[in-house]
This record gives C-alpha cells, structure tokens and sequence, in this order.
C-alpha cells in the first residue's frame, strides 16, 4: 500500500488505531481528489502536525517551520496558484537547475511529477503544515505582504500590564486594533463562517474560523496585541473588560460588507488569557423550508404528519452544532399562524421570529427552563418549545404540558433517535409517560454539500457499490458519483454550504411496546428500520448517491460507519 512507512509512523506514535485505518482505506476507495495524508487531516483522525512529523520519521523529508517561508513568490508564472492552492504546496527558492518546495503531501508523485513538467528543473521536496503553506500562499501572491502585516505596521504597542485598565481600553480604542478586529471578522463573513475562535498561547495567538462545520486556521494579529484585541471585542459586546478571572457571555450587532449580523460572544479564563469565541448569526442566511434543510420523501411526510397533531412532545437530537435548532425554528415557522399561540423559553434566543412569544432564560436571577414552563401553561398556549431538555424537572412539565392537550417541541443531546429513549429513561422519567406523549424523535447532522460548481463526477469500484449496498438507492443505471475539487465560488474548499442528513423514529405501538417492556436502544432502533425508518448513515448514503455530498463527509459526521 502507497504511504506504508507514514502510516507505519502514525501508528507507532499511537496517533492512527486499526480501526481507523479500515476507515481511511474504505474512503480512499471512492475519495478519489484528496490523498491520504490530506483524508487523515480532513477526517480529523490526525492534526497537520502528525502528519508533518510522520513523514520527517517516515522518509529523508525535512520539515520547514512557518517563519522560512520568503516573502515574494519563488515559482514561475507555469505554475498557477489554483495548482499550489489544490494541492498545497509552495516554493521556498530555485536556482539554474533545481527548485525546492515544500509539500503538504510530499509524496504525491502527481504534483511532483506536474511541478518538474512546469519548471523543467530538478525538485526537492521538503514537508510543511497545510495551514502553514495556505497561510504562506496568501502573502507570497498577494503584495507581498498580507492585510494584517501593513495593519500591524501602524501597531505601537509596548508591554502593559492587565492592570493598566485605562491604557487597555485606550488601546482598544486605536484604529489599528479596531481595523484587526474588523479584518478578522469580514473574513469570518467572505468565508461564511459560523464561529470565530480567538485564542491565546504563550508564544502566539490563534485565530481558527468555523466554515461548514470544518475548523481553519487564519492569519491572526501578532501575540503583542492579545489584550487589546480581546479587550476590544469585550467592549464592543458590552462585557466587563476588568473581569478576567470568570466566563462572560455578551452579544454584538454589527453591519460588515452589506449584511446585519448578530454576533454572541462567550469568554473564558485561560493558562494565557481569555479564549473567546463568537458565533455569527446571519439571519438573511437562515434557511427555514424543510427540503432546503435536506429533508425529504417519506421522512419529511412523516416528521410533518407528527408535527400536525394537537398535543404531544416532539424531540429533535443530535450533538452540539447538529443544526437542532434550525429544524426546531423552521418547525415553529410551519406552525406559526395566527390561529395558534406560540410560546418558546431559550437560553439563549438565537433567531427572533414574529408572532412567537420567545423568553430568554436567566439561571442567575432563578427563570430557569422549569420555571419558566410552570409560567408558560398559565398563559394558555397551543405550542411551547423548550429550548434544551436538560433536567427530570424540565422533562416532567414537558410531558404534564403534553398530557394536558399541549405541543411541546424541545432538543436532547443524544446520538441517534432511539438513544433519545433511553436518556429520558437516564434522567428518571418513567417509561408509561414516556410512551404516552412522545409522538417521534428526529436524529440529525450537518454534512458539507458539494459546491455545484466545481464537482466532479467519477464511477465508484464495484466493490464499493457492492460492499455499501448502494444499488437500493439507485435501482437501475450507472451510479455516479461525485468528488470535491475547488474554485473561486466555494474558495477552493470544493464544497459550499451545509445540509441535514436525518432519522425519524415515530412512535408506534410495537415501538411503545418495546420501551414499556424497558428494551434497550439497540433493540428499538431494530425495530424502527424493520418499519421502514432510514438511519443516518443511510440517508447520508441516499444523498450521496443523489450527488448532494460524499462519502467521506457522511463517513465523518455518522458512527454508524
């Protein structure tokens, strides 16, 4: 097998199990655009840094650091930057008959092979970190010089102590650290990232953008500036800036290139400061239509047959950044008329809608979700949507609520839909409520959609089609399916946007019979394919083969794999 003695490495270091080498070794299978050590990194199973140290312990590679990379671009206009950005790799210098590189993949004999062809030179090759290498490649063809450099230019700053509150909020005040902030934001809002995570070391501060559910490190403002930066964004979300010994939560409202953005801003105490995290909201992104969301056929029919009953309780699981709360608003949006009252307790209220009474719930000075709720009954309404179930109290207003004629919508953290059983099982509801007023449980997650631009179609082994069974999903013709590649409409990512790949258990009488004879989640979810219920590895098998997203995002997000 190609990459034996990297693998070999990986696995020595502990850093790659069995288990997740069958894993890379099927998607490879129909992965045909990334390499393996790029699958490693995009799979998570790996940091950039593994890979990299792998391939030094593996072969004769030298490792390059990201301050030896030079400034001003080292290849011939023969090699386009599309090319480097594709494939990762960035000149270091050349002379009369030899060009040096460094790789992300430095043995990837295609790219090898295509550079030689291009400068018509000899090629060695050393190994350097992805981000490292993207990041190198912004400055080398931009000026010469990125946005954030010629900001910091402008940058006077000496040491100050954290003490010295009023320097620090001069600071903050500077158009400089003002002009960071907001460079680091648009970037957030050009890549249509969902969180911006802002984080301090000792050596350095490290700004990673959130896009489509993948983390990606961006250039960030030098680690002088850590405070100033940090106290900026704390004074634009109106937060204590003296306060950095406890966690602070805040919310921002800005207008950046065109669009309103309501930003929430979390802070907590670090070994180094306050890491800080915002997650933007972009309401005019918001998709609230079921079938833009990724649901459809017979699952959608039934999740809107569920939703259309008088009373009770829906469930919507997943784990955090599963997109619960997006199918919850668009669910509160099909019921949303003027015959029906709507009343929701969140913490916190990410979407206002028009037409819902939405409550923000305040642990601190004691409303609570089940404090909220004994309020909410009181003033008759037809829907209530709790915005996570978190406790036996909680749970058990819910399920008086539904008992006594209303519809209750609310989220669980669980894996799949019959997992969500068991948890309310775990948290001491007693299995005959349980039966009598849960009407269906949806599990979902969030997999990448193949930017429609740039995909490229390929025929799958037989092997792969016959070990994933995906002729059920496609019973007559070729089956094709598609792989990412990268332009300048999805940022060379390949892919753009994000949809749900979903399960639906409703809850049938041979279902409530199985959880009153307390079987366990396995035996339930047995049952629920038995009639007719798709997992979510199926449903993100269904979608692949519709040429919607790959193999390699449903084999990411689902266990099942």
């Amino acid at each position: 097998m190609a990459y034996e003695s990297l693998l070999h490495a990986l696995q020595t270091k502990g850093k790659l199990s069995a288990s997740e080498l069958k894993k890379v070794e099927r998607v490879k299978k129909s992965a045909m655009g990334d390499s393996l050590p790029q699958l490693l990194v995009k799979l998570g199973l790996c940091s950039e840094a593994d890979v990299a140290d792998a391939f030094v312990e593996s072969g004769q590679f030298e490792k390059v650091v990201a301050d030896q990379y030079p400034m001003e671009m080292q290849l011939p206009d023969s090699v386009s930057l599309r090319f480097l950005k594709q494939f990762h790799v960035i000149g270091l210098h050349q002379d009369e008959h030899e060009v040096t590189v460094t790789m992300m993949d430095p043995e990837d004999q295609f790219a090898i092979d295509a550079l030689k062809l291009a400068t018509g030179k000899n090629l060695i090759v050393k190994v350097g970190l992805l981000s490292e290498i993207d990041t190198a490649l912004e400055v080398q063809y931009g000026e010469g010089r990125s946005q954030m450099d010629k900001i910091v230019d402008g940058l006077t700053m000496e040491d100050i102590g954290e003490e010295d509150l009023e320097h620090l909020k001069d600071l903050a005040s500077e158009a400089p650290v003002i002009r960071m902030v907001n460079l680091i934001m648009q970037r957030a809002i050009e890549t249509k990232a969902s969180d911006i995570h802002i984080e301090p070391f000792e050596q350095t501060l490290k700004v990673r953008l959130r896009v489509d559910g993948v983390l990606q490190e961006i250039e960030a403002p030098p680690v002088k500036s850590t405070a100033a930066v940090i106290s900026r964004i704390k004074i634009m979300a109106k937060l204590n800036i003296a306060e950095r010994r406890l966690p602070q939560d805040g919310r921002i409202k800005v207008q950046m290139l065109g669009k309103e953005l309501d930003l929430r801003v979390s802070t907590i105490p670090t070994m180094y400061g306050e890491s800080v995290v915002i997650r933007l909201l972009d309401k005019e992104n918001t998709v609230l239509d079921f079938q833009a969301l990724g649901f459809a056929g017979i699952h959608l029919q039934r999740f809107l047959d569920v939703l259309a009953l008088p009373h009770g309780i829906i469930l919507i699981t997943g784990p955090t950044g599963s997109g619960k709360s997006t199918t919850m608003y668009a669910a509160l949006k099909q019921l949303n008329t003027s015959a029906r009252k709507i009343i929701t307790v969140e913490d916190p209220v990410e979407y206002q809608m028009e037409g819902i009474n939405q409550i923000q719930a305040k642990p601190q000075i004691g409303l609570t979700f089940a404090s909220a709720l004994r309020s909410i009954v009181r003033q008759d309404p037809d829907v209530i949507m709790i915005g996570e179930m978190r406790d036996l109290e909680t749970a058990r207003i819910a399920v008086q609520s539904a008992l006594t004629g209303h519809l209750v919508l609310s989220t669980l953290h669980t894996n799949d839909a019959a997992g969500g059983v068991t948890r309310l099982q775990d948290m001491g509801l007693e299995e005959y409520l349980l039966t009598s007023t849960v009407n269906g449980i949806l599990a979902q997650r969030l997999v990448r959609k193949l930017c429609i631009h740039c995909k490229l179609p390929y025929t799958p082994a037989p092997e792969v089609v016959a070990e994933l069974r995906l002729r059920r999903f496609a019973p007559e013709g070729d089956i094709v399916l598609y792989k990412p590649v990268g332009c300048a409409a999805c940022n060379g990512m390949g892919y753009r946007g994000r949809m749900a790949i979903i399960e639906f258990l409703p809850m049938t009488d041979p279902v409530r019979k199985l959880i009153l004879a307390h079987e366990e989640a396995g035996a339930i979810q047995k049952l629920a394919v038995a009639e007719g219920m798709q997992t979510l590895y199926e449903n993100g098998l269904d979608k692949v083969v519709q040429g919607v997203t790959t193999l390699e995002e449903v084999m990411r997000v689902t266990s099942e794999a």
